[in-house]
C-alpha cells in the first residue's frame, strides 16, 4: 500500500456490509453460453414483446411537434399524467378506487421497494417477510439495516404481541410486512383470501404498513382471481387514503422489462413521501419510456396479457409434467396456478448450491439455489425453477438432465 492509496473498505458505511451480489443476476451471465439450459432468472419470453406496437408508438411520439420535445425533456417526479390516469383506471378494475394522485411511477417496481425501505426502516427495526421470499426485496431492504422476522399469514400462530416484543428486544419496532401474494417469487404459491384478511388483521393490530408486490398478478392460468390486499384494505377503510397497504406494480412481466416502468399505488400521504425519495434518487423516470408505455398499454395491454398467459401456461404444464416424469422419489415441488416459478424441495441431505455447481459442470443446467431466498435460517435443500425462459423442448431436456444428476448424487 502506498501513502496515496485510498482504502475504500475503511470508509464504507455499515450498511454496505449487508449488500450482496444477487445470485440470480450472476446466473443470468450464463445465458450467454448457448449450451446452458437455464431455469434461473425470471426472464420474459422475447417473442412476446410488442415490437410492432412499440415501433409505431415511439415513432408517433417523436414525430409529433408537441409530444416529441416533451418525450426528451425533464418531467415531473410523480410520472407522466396520462400513464398515471391509465394505471388509476386499471387499479379501479382490480377493486381499488383511486386517482392519479395515488400513483407514483417508479423505475421498475424494484425502485419502489427501495424507496419504501428508505422511508420505513431505521437500523434495527423489524421487517416481517415470508420464508422464503423474493431475493430482490431482501436486497432492497438490507441497505437500511433491518432485523427480519418470519411472517406466516397461512396457519401461523404468532400473536401481534410476540412480534412486537421480539422487535423491542432487538432494539427497534415492527415497521412493515412484505408479501408477494399472487404466484410468489420464489415458490409460485398464492395467498388465500383468509390469509390476506389475516395479514391485514395482524398489520392493523401492530399498526404497520403492508407492502404488496404484485409483479405476477396478471399471469393467472387457472383458478379464481383473488382481490389484491389493497382492494381488501380499501373495502375495510372505505377510502384508499386511509389504508395501510402499498401496492407495487410493474409492466416488466406483461409488456417488456427494459422500459423499467413500475408504479406504486397507495394513500396520498405515503405517495407524497415517496415522491420526495424519487426526487432525491433520480428526479423522475424516463419520460419517453413512460410515454411509450402509455401508448402500448392503451393499444395492447389486454392482448399482451392474453398472449403471455397462453404461452406461459404451456411452459408451466411442460415443467410440471417433466418433474413428474424425471424426478426421483423424495423430491417434491409446488404446482402454481400462475406466475413464472416452481419451488422444489429435495431430501434434507442435499445442498442446492452444491447441486448447482455440479449441474452446470456435468449437465449444463442452471437454476437458483433456494437458500438465496431466506432472510434467516435458510433451507439448503431447495431450489427455484423458472419456466418462462426455456421452451417446452428445453424444459423436457433440462429436467431430464437434472433428474439424472440428482439420482447420481
Amino acid at each position: 500500500m502506498t501513502r496515496h492509496e485510498m482504502i475504500w473498505s475503511a470508509n464504507l458505511a455499515t450498511r454496505a456490509e449487508r449488500m450482496r451480489a444477487s445470485e440470480i443476476r450472476e446466473l443470468l451471465k450464463l445465458l450467454d453460453q448457448p449450451d446452458i439450459i437455464s431455469f434461473a432468472g425470471g426472464i420474459p419470453e422475447p417473442s412476446l414483446f410488442p415490437f410492432d406496437v412499440a415501433r409505431r408508438v415511439t415513432a408517433g411520439i417523436l414525430a409529433d411537434p408537441n409530444l416529441g420535445p416533451q418525450a426528451l425533456q425533464y418531467s415531473v417526479s410523480e410520472g407522466y399524467l396520462p400513464l398515471r390516469q391509465w394505471i388509476a383506471a386499471h387499479m379501479g378494475r382490480l377493486g381499488v378506487a383511486c386517482t392519479p394522485d395515488n400513483i407514483l411511477i417508479t423505475n421498475g417496481s424494484q425502485q419502489g421497494l427501495d424507496f419504501l425501505g428508505k422511508l420505513l426502516l431505521s437500523p434495527g427495526d423489524t421487517m416481517l417477510v415470508e420464508a422464503p421470499t423474493y431475493l430482490g426485496a431482501l436486497q432492497a431492504f438490507n441497505a437500511y439495516e433491518p432485523r427480519y422476522d418470519r411472517l406466516m399469514p397461512e396457519g401461523g400462530n404468532r400473536t401481534p404481541a410476540s412480534y412486537a416484543s421480539a422487535a423491542l428486544a432487538a432494539g427497534g419496532r415492527v415497521k412493515a410486512a412484505y408479501v408477494v401474494p399472487d404466484f410468489a417469487n420464489p415458490t409460485g404459491e398464492t395467498m388465500s383470501l383468509a390469509g390476506r384478511e389475516s395479514l391485514l388483521d395482524l398489520a392493523e393490530d401492530l399498526g404497520i404498513a403492508v407492502i404488496e408486490d404484485t409483479a405476477y398478478e396478471a399471469l393467472r392460468y387457472e383458478g379464481e382471481s383473488l382481490p389484491p390486499l389493497l382492494a381488501l384494505d380499501v373495502a375495510r377503510c372505505g377510502d384508499i387514503d386511509r389504508t395501510r397497504t402499498v401496492y407495487c406494480g410493474t409492466f416488466s412481466k406483461t409488456v417488456a422489462p427494459a422500459y423499467r416502468v413500475g408504479w406504486v399505488c397507495a394513500a396520498k400521504e405515503i405517495v407524497a413521501k415517496l415522491v420526495l425519495a424519487k426526487q432525491a434518487a433520480d428526479l423522475h423516470s424516463s419520460t419517453i419510456n413512460q410515454m411509450v408505455m402509455h401508448g402500448i398499454a392503451v393499444a395492447a395491454y389486454d392482448a399482451q396479457v392474453t398472449a403471455a398467459r397462453a404461452l406461459y401456461r404451456g411452459r408451466r404444464d411442460a415443467l410440471l409434467a417433466a418433474l413428474e416424469r424425471e424426478m426421483p422419489e423424495g423430491v417434491s415441488w409446488t404446482k402454481p396456478e400462475g406466475g413464472l416459478f416452481v419451488w422444489a424441495t429435495l431430501p434434507e441431505r442435499f445442498d442446492g448450491a452444491a447441486l448447482l455447481a455440479r449441474s452446470i459442470a456435468e449437465e449444463r443446467v442452471a437454476f437458483v439455489p433456494g437458500s438465496a431466498f431466506f432472510a434467516t435460517d435458510a433451507h439448503l435443500n431447495t431450489l427455484r425453477l423458472n419456466f418462462s425462459s426455456p421452451n417446452e423442448e428445453k424444459i423436457a431436456e433440462g429436467i431430464k438432465r437434472l433428474g439424472r444428476l440428482i439420482r447420481r448424487m
